[in-house]
């Protein structure tokens, strides 16, 4: 039996306690054994060492150089690293090697809640989307800064306003891309907001498959 662990807490907005329920939830069907705690100190090397995947749920939080360090090297020799939204995509805004083996940083999500766009599928052949078509949502857009090298399997169009050095017109944003950390697998989601989101059937698939897709 694959064994995860899930770590939740930070900015209470994003309902993390609710989310890692959810989430938990998806790694129980999925025949996972799961751990979920609420605070940081079991990021330690003896500790991730037995882990085949580490979900962050942790937004706008600090995390010690120790125990950074113990997480990426975990990652770098095998454990999966999988999450979504703020929880893994703004953890930690002060530790730039963490938003390195991410894949991207959290930088706005102009217009706040409530924006409606349309998350679109590149590869409906690709295990992660198998199937899957493009769908609308109604929640916060995230626009991000993104690592060059991941592999991106859903965006979203976001406009660029007219300004002194840009002009009208949009870019595709990742939604969902993957990469690699070392030996790990890293997958991120930058859809999930709040539970009523993470609850949505598309988020649920891509996050339930991106997990397992994840996972030593």
């Amino acid at each position: 039996m694959k064994k995860a662990l899930l770590f939740q807490g930070g900015w209470e907005g994003h309902e993390p306690e609710e989310v890692a329920q959810l989430l938990e939830q998806m790694l129980l069907r999925e025949g996972f054994e799961v751990k979920v705690t609420d605070h940081l100190g079991v990021l330690t090397e003896d500790e991730l060492g037995e882990y085949d995947l580490i979900v962050p749920n942790w937004t706008q939080g600090t995390v010690e150089e120790e125990q950074l360090k113990a997480l990426m090297t975990a990652v770098e020799n095998g454990t999966g690293l999988a999450g979504l939204h703020g929880g893994m995509g703004d953890s930690f805004r002060m530790a730039t090697d963490y938003q390195f083996m991410v894949g991207g940083q959290w930088v706005a999500h102009p217009g706040n809640d409530g924006v409606r766009h349309t998350v679109e599928i590149k590869d409906s052949n690709h295990p992660l989307t198998e199937g899957m078509g493009n769908f609308e949502v109604a929640s916060e857009q995230y626009y991000m800064h993104v690592d060059p090298a991941v592999t991106v399997h859903a965006t979203t169009r976001f406009p660029v306003a007219e300004g002194p050095h840009t002009s009208n017109g949009s870019v595709d944003m990742p939604v969902v891309w993957t990469k690699k950390w070392g030996k790990g697998n890293v997958y991120y989601c930058s859809l999930g907001h709040v539970a009523e989101i993470v609850r949505m059937p598309e988020v649920t698939k891509l996050m339930q498959k991106g997990m397992v897709w994840a996972a030593r």
